[in-house]
């Protein structure tokens, strides 16, 4: 991100007549916009600029993750940010719903009903050579709506793409009445600002989150980078960054449950990582996520899978280490790599659904069958899973119901001496308390007499006490 834009082809001109509608604004004192500005406030002019004139910022973190939707016109993008196709292709972006870029923002249409109502309230942003830092989408509504000017404040002469993506990012921070980032352009926003140099616990603060919190985002992240990659079919086709915008609850709770689980279980953890990686990409809610535990696939995906999705035969390899001859370390676990494989043949197959237009159509309907066969034999796991975690609920229902009444009856003993030293104590309620009591374990005493033909110590006290009471 440092040094500056390449020039847009109407630079000059844009300077000339921002310069000339500034030295306006000043005889007039016209209104001003506040800015941080490399460590410090600055105080910015407001004009009025052609909105067919400026020029959509490339760089905006708005649109981010969305760029991905079209790898050509992304790469055209990159090549001539300032060329027709280039704008064109940010400008559609900037009306697109961030988790589904083939359908129309709602906010985006919200914002156009408010301009034509309302009008422009706040200014927009921009560059003296007309690049718009803050206020895309605006202008974007505007020229929708055939409005011929937009007010905006004009950055210094001297600014540099760093700091357009600093004011632009500082902005965003605020939390005023601008739409957050969508998750994952929020990500791409961190990981370019530790790019630039600045330390994780900054970087935190400034998005005013926790350091950990900013550790496990950068953990997803990594972990969908990966996804993209392990998805590439031999068509040349991968999942895009924009294909994982609706799932931060779910990757969030994945990361907690791995890095947990890794401490005492490494090949578990990867286990569950991968099981409940090929349930995002499938698209299950984050209740059914939760139930695929670290054994999901062995116990019960691995039987059900169609000869299709059935991973080969999966072995341990041994693996040099370099630099250390005669030394070699195992790689994973046949349980993983089977885990692993199964989650690589979905990402490929969600790939080429995702991609459609680029893949062969034969190649498409086969991918398509593969992502269905897995949702039926993952949503049947699910259930069977969901049943077994009842099951376990209701094992240990009865234990913690017991140990509750225990914390109640110890919290009463010391509640009693209390009562009794300040003479507060209702002898006649604590009675009738305890006669319910002992009605309450004489009923549980004859459950437990029906259940235990060798009790333990504890049940044996229990149709003691209840014998006793008859």
């Amino acid at each position: 991100m440092a040094g500056k834009f390449d020039v847009p082809p109407e630079a000059e001109t844009n300077r000339a007549l921002v310069e000339e509608r500034l030295v306006q604004a000043r005889t007039e004192a016209g209104a001003k916009v506040t800015v941080d500005w490399r460590g410090q406030q600055k105080h910015l002019d407001v004009i009025s600029m052609p909105v067919q004139m400026l020029y959509f910022n490339p760089d905006t973190h708005r649109i981010r993750a969305q760029r991905s939707l079209d790898l050509d016109r992304n790469r055209a993008l990159e090549e001539e940010p300032w060329s027709e196709p280039a704008q064109e292709y940010l400008r559609h972006l900037l009306g697109c719903k961030p988790s589904n870029p083939n359908q129309t923002d709602p906010d985006f249409t919200a914002l156009v009903d408010e301009l034509r109502e309302s009008g422009q309230k706040d200014p927009g942003i921009i560059t003296p050579e007309g690049i718009l830092v803050d206020g895309n989408t605006r202008c974007a509504a505007l020229r929708q709506l055939g409005v011929k000017d937009i007010r905006v404040a004009v950055l210094p002469p001297d600014t540099s793409r760093s700091d357009i993506s600093d004011v632009e990012l500082s902005l965003q921070l605020r939390r005023d009445k601008r739409r957050d980032y969508t998750y994952v352009n929020r990500l791409i926003a961190v990981e370019e600002q530790l790019a630039a140099g600045r330390r994780e616990d900054d970087i935190a603060r400034a998005f005013n989150i926790k350091t950990t919190t900013l550790h496990k985002d950068r953990w997803v992240y990594g972990l969908i980078l990966e996804a993209i990659d392990r998805s590439r079919t031999d068509s040349g086709v991968a999942l895009r960054l924009v294909d994982f915008e609706e799932d931060q609850e779910q990757l969030r709770e994945l990361h907690r449950d791995y890095t947990k689980l890794k401490q005492t279980d490494p090949d578990a953890a990867e286990q569950l990582k991968e099981s409940r990686l090929a349930m995002v990409v499938l698209d299950f809610a984050k209740t059914s996520i939760r139930l695929a535990e670290a054994d999901f696939h062995a116990r019960y995906l691995d039987e059900r899978l169609p000869a299709e999705l059935k991973p080969a035969e999966q072995q341990s390899n041994s693996v040099s280490i370099p630099g250390l001859p005669g030394v070699a370390l195992q790689d994973a676990v046949p349980t993983v790599k089977a885990t692993r494989a199964l989650t690589d043949t979905l990402l490929r197959a969600k790939a080429a659904v995702q991609n459609g237009e680029k893949v062969d159509s034969a190649e498409v309907a086969q991918a398509g069958q593969l992502m269905s066969s897995a949702s039926k034999v993952f949503t049947v796991a699910v259930k069977l899973a969901g049943q077994n975690a009842q099951l376990q609920k209701r094992k240990i229902a009865v234990p913690e119901r017991l140990t509750d009444a225990a914390d109640h009856v110890n919290q009463c003993a010391s509640e009693f001496a209390d009562a009794k030293a300040k003479r507060l104590l209702d002898e006649e309620s604590f009675d009738d308390a305890l006669l319910t009591l002992r009605a309450s374990l004489i009923r549980l005493a004859k459950q437990a007499g029906r259940t235990f033909t060798t009790p333990g110590d504890g049940v044996a006290w229990l149709l003691e006490a209840a014998r006793q009471e008859s």
